[in-house]
């Protein structure tokens, strides 16, 4: 697929494509092009989940969600999700697993989202980059569940990634 680009942003670009439909016709598709990302679900032994707490701009809204972040430039998808956990959070793992990989809004954008668990957290300062405003949050797995199913945590990664833990295809977790 060829990528014509009409905006170079920081973390996206904007691309304006002339496409062949199926029935032979020409078509104009506009997408964002992204590197992709990753989020972890970082539990604690004892069950707990890490979350953080931030300001997001295009909702106009603090949320709470998974540790997260953009893939670098040919960025290994492990090493990053190994930097997005340390520099938001704090922590090291032990064990980090992969959950899945989903495309968030595949209407416009091409980004790829890796979701990992880990486990066998070690303490540390968190650093997170200079334009980030973030505050951890541990809690209860099943509370954190319970934010989801009241509509309190609505940012899809942290749905279907804490959502997919509770469905047994990650760790096992208490859910009540």
């Amino acid at each position: 697929m060829r990528k014509n680009p009409v905006y170079r942003g920081n973390c996206v670009d904007l691309c304006v494509d002339e496409v062949r439909l199926p029935n032979g016709s020409a078509a104009v598709r506009e997408y964002l092009d992204h590197p992709g990302a990753v989020g972890v679900i970082p539990f604690m032994p004892n069950g707990d989940v890490v979350l953080v707490r931030q300001y997001r701009h295009p909702v106009g809204e603090v949320t709470l969600e998974l540790p997260a972040g953009k893939l670098d430039e040919d960025e290994d998808v492990l090493a990053c999700v190994k930097r997005e956990l340390h520099e938001e959070t704090g922590y090291t793992a032990k064990r980090i697993k992969p959950l899945l990989r989903y495309w968030p809004t595949p209407a416009f954008a091409n980004e790829v989202l890796h979701l990992f668990t880990a486990d066998g957290l070690v303490a540390g300062a968190h650093h997170p980059d200079e334009d980030e405003f973030l505050e951890v949050v541990r809690m209860p797995f099943a509370k954190a569940l319970g934010l989801v199913r009241g509509g309190k945590i609505r940012d899809s990664k942290t749905v279907i990634g804490l959502l997919a833990c509770a469905a047994g295809w990650g760790p096992r977790r208490k859910t009540r």
